[in-house]
């Protein structure tokens, strides 16, 4: 019977587009890859910005362009043709690399509040502290575990049974809806998320907020109101988007899948941090960076050169 219930669930179906979301989605996904390309155009090709702040700002742009890739895409599909399915497998690998890149960017932002922390609160130290291959080591590190810690949620969720009921209550395929649709037990797969995602996210962070306390701390002593301003006002927007996608990730994943929530605000919430805070992200990390804005600039202006030529 089990194996009946497994192998009888080959498609998943996603809910349709409310009306007044479907205009918007094509537009924030063209944004976000725009604003993300454009910055790690910027950095590549800008000899200036090859240091170790901007070498974690080319990784959180490119998570940023893959993460809402792995969904949009198949959602735009599914609108213009309406079907929406999606086959067993495609709603796994679907889930997989969301979860991922969304674990991979949790990561990335703690590493990158720490190397601000060292930056701010220990420059003299800072080259010798963060040198180019503790870069590597720290992008190589975040990617690992992100994934990694993917698979182990894919293979548990997938490994539920599925019976004849197989409309997922989102979008895209995320580990809560899917978990809701299984026939069995769901214990272990929601304990598993709870405990093990519970402490790796609130770890990272808690790491993050502990580099910012500090780097706040730091930026009080600074004499210059107009200094302390512009930093107060760059560390603060970082700290906004950072509880933004942090906040809705703890809602959606830390906490028991069977308890009483709405569906409508759940799905709201996936889309804050799947695609509304990568087009958010470049805005805010570098798209307000002085350095970074003439980068982009200089491109612009190059490739308008090149075409009139």
């Amino acid at each position: 019977l089990d194996s009946y219930k497994k192998t009888n669930c080959s498609f998943f179906y996603m809910l349709a587009f409310l009306t007044y979301i479907k205009f918007y989605i094509p537009i924030i996904y063209q944004v976000t890859l725009v604003g993300n390309g454009a910055i790690l155009l910027a950095i590549g090709t800008e000899k200036k910005l090859h240091t170790p702040m901007y070498y974690f700002l080319a990784n959180l742009a490119l998570l940023d362009i893959f993460c809402p890739s792995t969904t949009v895409p198949k959602m735009l599909e599914n609108l213009l043709t309406e079907n929406h399915s999606i086959s067993f497998v495609g709603c796994a690998l679907q889930l997989y690399f969301l979860v991922a890149l969304v674990g991979t960017e949790v990561f990335l932002l703690s590493v990158m509040a720490y190397d601000r922390y060292v930056a701010i609160c220990f420059p003299l130290r800072y080259t010798l502290i963060i040198t180019k291959v503790r870069c590597v080591q720290l992008t190589v590190g975040t990617w690992t575990a992100g994934f990694l810690n993917s698979l182990l949620h894919t293979v548990s969720t997938f490994c539920l049974s599925f019976c004849k009921y197989n409309l997922v209550n989102q979008y895209y395929c995320d580990i809560p809806p899917v978990v809701a649709l299984s026939c069995s037990s769901t214990y272990v797969a929601e304990m598993l998320i709870l405990v093990e995602a519970g402490i790796l996210g609130i770890s990272a962070f808690l790491v993050t907020f502990i580099s910012y306390f500090y780097i706040i701390s730091t930026v009080l002593k600074i004499q210059s109101m107009k200094g302390k301003c512009k930093a107060f006002s760059t560390y603060a927007s970082h700290l906004l988007v950072i509880c933004l996608f942090g906040g809705t990730m703890i809602f959606t994943y830390v906490r028991p899948y069977s308890s009483q929530h709405s569906p409508g605000i759940d799905r709201l919430i996936s889309m804050l941090y799947g695609i509304v805070t990568p087009m958010l992200n470049p805005m805010i990390y570098s798209l307000r960076n002085t350095e970074v804005k003439g980068a982009v600039r200089r491109v612009l202006c190059h490739r308008t050169y090149l075409l009139q030529v």
